[in-house]
């Protein structure tokens, strides 16, 4: 475990994307459909493959921004009120990842219309040709009807996307989706479930492989970002669970390599959640045996969607792993012994630890001591590492030090992502 981890930045991509289509059946494939309708214009105009590929990546995490059900769905209706808040968050969630820094343009203008030429600027800046591509590939997806034949439709596709050339679409890509509209392939391959794989090569040559813990982190920092922002009451969870476990580990004496993978496995911990609606994380009556089986699920999604990534093979477990127990009581999965190893643990106990002491919308917070109390039963019971438990208590102040810090640049950037306002228009 102590080489360097080297990851293919289209798997994260890949699986950043999924875990946004979990929230709803009514989006499911939406960004990869998109990505390949755009990658397809894009290679009609003749781009460059690293151009097609950064379109690609905007593509699949387009709608990024959409926290709640409700606004995910209103982005496949094909007139949108407001668009661009949730184009300005996913902006802002790119936006932090340095070899994203074109990707986030292309996301935060991809609801500009062209208007005759007038939007090749948006509030004072200038609007990438990528970002009309995707606003022109992201509405011809949402005019596609999953339940009806798809030859059946172009027809009426067609003649809407040419309707509103030159008002919502730059004319020139329109003559390019055109042409490529009378080929029977291209309608087969947008709904075909596997599309994800028809996309996944034209996505692989703007950005390359991720390699360097630092790059790693940078990454993990931003989908916690995602995962966590969608509510006030989560909005520094994962990374005060990244920072605990880290710490934690250091503390178990692992390499220093090890305890850095502990931390973006705690940052990735509840990347499941984005199937959760915002709606349910954010409910203060009592939650329906349907709602909590919805929550209990966020466990299995993390692990499905990041075993998907190549070089993620222990962070994925690790991760996934935060609701299993010693002696295989937890869930989903029912792990123990070797399988159930020190390092899930430590991701265990940390999120344990982090999550009794913060506020949820049905309760208050409790004090550390307290906390450290509940700890030290489950300990008993044999449900959390007693080992790790007193190490925690041992340490608890340190730990609360180290956790503070990280919660604290976190809230910083959720303060400004939450003030994000609608857009006149």
């Amino acid at each position: 475990m102590g080489r360097q981890i080297k990851v293919p930045a289209f798997d994260i991509v890949m699986c950043l994307s999924r875990a946004l289509d979990l929230v709803s059946p009514h989006v499911v494939n939406h960004h990869q459909r998109v990505a390949y309708i755009a990658s397809c214009i894009a290679a009609e105009m003749g781009l460059t493959k690293e151009d097609i590929s950064v379109i690609v990546i905007a593509g699949m995490l387009h709608d990024s921004g959409a926290i709640s059900l409700q606004e995910r769905i209103s982005t496949m209706a094909y007139e949108i009120r407001s668009p661009h808040e949730h184009a300005e968050r996913g902006y802002l969630f790119m936006n932090v990842f340095t070899p994203f820094a074109k990707v986030a343009d292309l996301v935060r203008h991809h609801h500009v219309p062209w208007e005759k030429g007038g939007g090749v600027e948006f509030r004072g800046r200038q609007v990438p040709m990528g970002s009309q591509i995707l606003h022109l590939a992201d509405r011809i997806d949402v005019l596609i009807d999953r339940k009806q034949p798809v030859l059946g439709q172009v027809r009426r596709i067609c003649r809407r996307i040419k309707k509103d050339s030159g008002r919502e679409f730059v004319p020139e890509f329109v003559d390019a989706f055109l042409r490529i509209a009378g080929k029977e392939y291209f309608w087969f391959d947008v709904v075909s479930p596997s599309v994800g794989a028809l996309v996944a090569p034209r996505g692989k040559y703007g950005i390359g492989a991720l390699a360097g813990m630092e790059t790693l982190e940078g990454m993990a920092r931003l989908i916690s970002h995602v995962i966590d922002f969608r509510s006030r009451f989560t909005s520094v969870h994962s990374s005060g669970v990244g920072a605990i476990a880290a710490h934690l580990a250091r503390l178990n004496h692992l390499p220093d390599s090890t305890c850095r993978r502990v931390r973006i496995a705690g940052q990735l911990h509840d990347l499941g959640k984005l199937s959760v609606p915002k709606e349910i994380l954010e409910k203060t009556a009592k939650l329906t045996a349907k709602e909590i089986q919805t929550i209990r699920a966020h466990t299995f999604h993390t692990y499905r969607v990041l075993q998907t990534v190549k070089g993620f093979e222990h962070i994925c477990a690790w991760a996934a792993y935060h609701h299993e127990r010693p002696d295989g009581t937890g869930y989903p999965f029912h792990v123990k012994g070797r399988k159930y190893s020190l390092c899930c643990q430590i991701v265990t106990v940390a999120d344990v630890y982090a999550a009794l002491t913060e506020d949820r919308p049905y309760r208050k917070g409790i004090s550390l001591l307290r906390a450290l109390g509940v700890l030290e039963k489950m300990a008993e019971k044999g449900e959390l590492n007693p080992m790790l438990v007193a190490k925690v208590r041992e340490n608890y102040r340190e730990l609360d030090m180290v956790r503070n810090v990280a919660q604290a640049d976190a809230l910083k950037e959720y303060e400004n992502f939450s003030q994000i306002r609608p857009y006149k228009t």
